[in-house]
């Protein structure tokens, strides 16, 4: 099911690439990160090297992979894209490897998903800048190394927590993305506007930004909804009224969930009389696949504070149950 919310990338997305920062300049958002990158990006070009690897981690949508082609663009070399399901066998990784000039980024996204035999190939390749191949078959086969001129490898990840250690530690420069606040978002809506030459009341852009799950990815998408209602539905004139009468008729409410994320909470606090409710029981019950709950729907409820994690299992809160409409339970388990 397609699904607006979805912060996953869609072929929409990939639509109006002029709505993506070309460079730090225009990077919205998670300034911490931003600023430490700048001396990192600076330092490297002052010297003329290579900078350092870099792992950046975070829910989907909030812009590690425009984050990835900005420090490519900044440090002035080429990007060479990949991700991690696309590379099977060593080999195909090998030839990527070889590929890559002096001072390219490379960039793998999803790493959590690389095989691990794969992934072994990395080891020498970011520490030593070398590639180890194996030429022929059987008995006589030899292993040669092949050096590598020293590149830069950004790691871009949804799932932290499944990555290896040994792949971790070999990242010296690591960021964690936070989700976007409603101002932040506003200032990424009004600025798509300008750049889809849309008329966009202030009040519009935070409104739409409020309901937005603080991600830059589903704000953007529901712009372009927006857009299609204000033309067909109206003047082409986007306000506070025509953003809330489309949300109204995409079922998005006042917090920013749809009909998916109020069936899982309505599953939980009914069929599962509150939780807690173990991840592949609610997957079933909901008819979706459990790394969806984790990946796509979960962050963001987590965050809102409408459900919590336990050992157990998933539960929904008070604010969960509020929201819903339904009484607050008698006694709380969390």
């Amino acid at each position: 099911m397609r699904r607006e919310l979805d912060p996953g990338l869609l072929p929409i997305d990939v639509a109006d690439p002029a709505l993506r920062p070309k460079n730090l300049d225009e990077y919205i958002g998670q300034p911490r990160l931003v600023e430490n990158l700048r001396v990192y990006i600076r330092a490297a070009k002052q010297r003329g090297q290579a900078m350092d690897h870099v792992l950046l981690s975070g829910p989907p949508g909030l812009g590690k992979t425009s984050l990835a082609w900005i420090i490519a663009e900044e440090l002035g070399v080429e990007l060479r894209p990949t991700s991690g399901p696309v590379i099977e066998k060593k080999g195909d990784l090998a030839a990527i490897l070889t590929s890559v000039q002096e001072r390219e980024v490379l960039f793998i996204d999803e790493i959590h998903r690389l095989n691990r035999a794969v992934e072994e190939v990395l080891y020498p390749a970011v520490e030593d800048f070398r590639v180890d191949v194996l030429l022929g078959q059987g008995p006589g086969a030899q292993s040669v190394s092949l050096p590598l001129p020293p590149f830069t490898l950004i790691g871009a990840t949804t799932r932290s927590g499944l990555l290896t250690r040994p792949l971790r530690d070999r990242f010296p420069i690591q960021f964690t993305f936070d989700f976007y606040s409603p101002s932040e978002l506003a200032e990424i809506v009004r600025r798509s506007a300008r750049r889809l030459n849309l008329d966009l009341e202030d009040g519009a852009a935070t409104e739409l930004a409020r309901r937005s799950r603080g991600t830059p990815r589903v704000a953007n998408r529901l712009l372009r909804r927006v857009r299609d209602f204000a033309e067909v539905e109206g003047d082409g004139r986007i306000d506070v009224a025509m953003v809330k009468l489309t949300l109204h008729r995409l079922e998005i409410d006042d917090h920013g969930l749809d009909t998916i994320d109020r069936r899982l909470l309505q599953t939980i606090a009914v069929k599962f009389d509150g939780g807690p409710v173990g991840i592949e029981n609610l997957a079933t019950a909901i008819g979706d696949e459990a790394d969806n709950i984790e990946d796509v729907y979960e962050p963001y409820l987590i965050r809102m504070g409408f459900i919590q994690r336990t050992r157990q299992g998933r539960i929904i809160t008070n604010l969960g149950r509020l929201h819903l409409g339904l009484p607050k339970a008698e006694t709380t388990l969390f």
